[in-house]
C-alpha cells in the first residue's frame, strides 16, 4: 500500500535553486535535514524534495494541480521571470494545463480543472476542509 509519495529535482547551485523554489511555492521548506537538500509537503503526503546535483535531462514534468493558471501565470512572470508559459486545453480533457522549466532545465506542469465543482471536490477530497 503506497501512503505517501516523494519528488526530488535537483539543481547544481542549491542556494539560488533553494530561493526560487521559495518564491515558486510561496513557502519555506517544511524539512531542511542537511546542507544542500530541502523538503517542501505540498499537500498531505506529498513532498517536493530539492537537492544539490545535477539536473536530471529528460525527467518530468512535476505537475502540480492549482486553482487559476491565469492568475500563476501573471505571478511567475513577474516574480521569477518566468518565460516560456503558454496554456493549453483539449476539448476531452477536463483541465487545462501550461509546462516551463525552472532555470536548470527542470520541467514543471501546472493545471486547472475547467469545472470549478470538480475542482472543489478534488480539493475536499484531498485537503478536508482546510482546503
Amino acid at each position: 500500500m503506497i501512503f505517501e509519495m516523494t519528488y526530488q529535482l535537483r539543481v547544481p547551485q542549491f542556494n539560488e535553486g533553494l530561493q526560487w523554489y521559495r518564491t515558486f511555492l510561496d513557502k519555506e521548506p517544511d524539512f531542511t535535514p542537511h546542507e544542500g537538500f530541502a523538503e517542501w509537503e505540498l499537500i498531505p503526503g506529498a513532498w517536493l524534495q530539492l537537492a544539490e546535483g545535477t539536473t536530471a535531462e529528460g525527467s518530468g514534468p512535476l505537475r502540480l494541480g492549482i486553482r487559476s493558471l491565469e492568475d500563476e501565470r501573471i505571478r511567475l512572470i513577474r516574480e521569477l521571470d518566468v518565460q516560456s508559459f503558454e496554456i493549453f486545453a483539449r476539448e476531452e480533457v477536463p483541465v487545462k494545463w501550461a509546462t516551463f522549466s525552472d532555470p536548470w532545465g527542470n520541467q514543471i506542469g501546472l493545471f486547472e480543472y475547467i469545472d470549478k465543482t470538480e475542482m472543489q471536490e478534488r480539493i475536499t477530497s484531498i485537503m478536508g476542509s482546510k482546503g
